[in-house]
């Protein structure tokens, strides 16, 4: 039995979630449903990073302490979660004591070996973002990431030595080529060490909503140092014993990012671990944005989507399809109210709801809800294996797009012998004939049942029961993709029930319908 240890980055919890953060959390969450479906041992890690100006500016314009404002914005993560089926095994947060322990005893750890130094800076600050850019870095002027204008500002502050690290982090990048991901991603990393690292600023004296530095207390540490420690706080890391799960878990597996803080995680955080002397985590692989209606998101424009509706109108099972099949992962997407109809009325109610229908009513109405008939095995071969083999790689490289292009095109060749053999026509001339051909697309749709549960965990385990099958998916399936073996136990019955997907009116924009209503 395998471990595998996978985090979404902690929210930084100044807002309430939207699409953006529903996405990352999606994802992780199928990756983690499909490696237990697979029998290996899974944490699945998400939170919320809690520090910084911003919270507490936030809570003041409120009339709220910080951590008073910070309850409620927590509690619309966790609430998101809970709606859409997030299976996370833990939740941090950077006000916990255990996170808060550990990242002074990092400090303290770094600062007595030299990694951290104490200085002064005196450059470009972004308020609003909390960092320090160089001349070359502005853009007119104006912070790169979020475009206001900067102040000129000199504090002492303490430096993480990056630029002693250069070296090594391109070491491993070569010798690690999966660490970087998505492939096409890594250039940049690669030519930004390349290019040189300055030492970083990781403390505040101007921002005292923050943990504060042991040694020195008029500094809090800042968000770089704190917030990407959760990965291993979270663990139960300790300088001088660390506990059970780190010892199982670490180091992760994979690290989903969005691209805006791809550097940090792939310099910072890897340069972090190897001052500690602990293992770099596999991979870190940065997602692409969403934009809505083709428009970048924006509260102004009113095309902010919340998760929350989206799902209360389409069911969370749909829209967790909709956002990891509607572009490859890695890359930039569109969401639009009508794609998400397109795709639902096409693919879900369509081809995978109206085939599972048609086969049971037929089966129902003719054969008793029988399953237990030899068939020849033209849609699924008699073992599985090798298309669950390629299924699990595919699921491997977060290739989600592909993955259920891959299951729709098993449900695409089931309709299509279904129109071949016109089975509502053979059980009018040849029961002998109908009923096997049934079965088989009975055994298609076992097989879809399964490889999209990671994605739709409801409405795959009603499909799974409507089969006739007795043991909840999640238990049987570890056997069953071992094996490889997809059919039918003798005496096996259907247990016809709803429709899964009733079709959707297709509607107009979505900065113009009740889905893009802020929360």
């Amino acid at each position: 039995m395998k471990s595998f240890y996978i985090t979404t980055p902690i929210y930084y919890a100044n807002d309430v979630p939207h699409i953006g953060h529903a996405y990352t959390t999606v994802a992780a969450d199928v990756a983690a449903r499909w490696r237990r479906l697979r029998g290996d041992t899974v944490r699945f890690l998400t939170g919320t990073d809690e520090h910084g100006s911003k919270i507490a500016q936030a809570a003041a314009a409120k009339g709220q302490s910080p951590a008073d404002y910070l309850e409620g914005v927590v509690a619309h993560y966790k609430a998101l979660w809970t709606r859409l089926n997030i299976s996370h095994d833990d939740f941090i947060r950077t006000t916990e004591e255990r996170h808060k322990r550990v990242v002074q005893q990092v400090f303290e750890r770094l600062l007595k070996q030299g990694d951290i130094y104490l200085g002064s800076y005196e450059g470009w600050y972004c308020v609003p973002d909390e960092t320090f850019w160089a001349q070359g870095d502005l853009i007119d002027g104006r912070c790169p990431t979020c475009g206001r204008l900067v102040e000129k500002i000199k504090e002492e502050s303490y430096f993480l030595r990056l630029s002693a690290y250069e070296k090594r982090l391109l070491d491993y990048y070569e010798q690690n080529p999966d660490f970087l991901q998505p492939k096409f991603r890594a250039p940049e990393i690669v030519q930004f060490v390349k290019g040189g690292l300055n030492d970083l600023s990781v403390s505040r004296v101007k921002v005292a909503w923050g943990i504060p530095v042991v040694s020195n207390p008029r500094h809090t540490v800042y968000v770089w140092i704190d917030a990407l420690s959760n990965y291993i706080t979270a663990l139960g890391y300790d300088l001088e014993k660390p506990g059970p799960l780190f010892n199982q878990f670490w180091p992760a597996d994979i690290h989903l990012v969005g691209k805006e803080i791809y550097r940090f995680h792939a310099v910072i955080w890897p340069v972090l671990l190897m001052a500690l002397g602990l293992p770099l985590p596999k991979q870190v692989f940065a997602h692409g944005w969403w934009t809505v209606e083709g428009e970048k998101m924006s509260k102004s424009k009113g095309n902010v989507v919340d998760p929350h509706i989206v799902a209360a109108d389409y069911g969370v099972d749909a829209f967790r399809y909709f956002v990891l099949r509607e572009v490859p992962f890695g890359s930039d997407g569109d969401f639009s109210l009508s794609a998400l109809a397109g795709r639902y009325n096409a693919e879900l109610a369509n081809a995978l709801g109206n085939l599972l229908n048609r086969v049971l009513t037929l089966l129902e109405k003719n054969f008793d809800g029988s399953l237990d008939v030899p068939t020849d095995p033209v849609l699924v071969p008699a073992r599985a294996g090798d298309w669950l083999a390629d299924y699990d790689g595919v699921l491997s490289r977060l290739a989600f797009s592909e993955a259920l292009e891959k299951v729709m095109g098993l449900v695409s060749r089931a309709n299509k012998y279904a129109d071949e053999q016109a089975p509502w026509k053979l059980v009018k001339t040849d029961l002998a004939k109908a009923h096997p051909v049934l079965v088989e697309m009975a055994r298609a749709l076992k097989l879809a049942a399964l490889a999209l549960h990671p994605f739709m965990p409801t409405v795959t385990q009603e499909m799974w029961s409507q089969l006739g099958e007795s043991e909840p998916l999640a238990q049987a399936a570890p056997d069953l993709i071992k094996s490889g073996t997809i059919g039918f136990t003798p005496g096996q019955k259907i247990k016809k029930g709803s429709p899964l997907f009733p079709r959707k009116e297709v509607p107009g924009k979505a900065g113009s319908g009740p889905a893009s209503k802020p929360a």
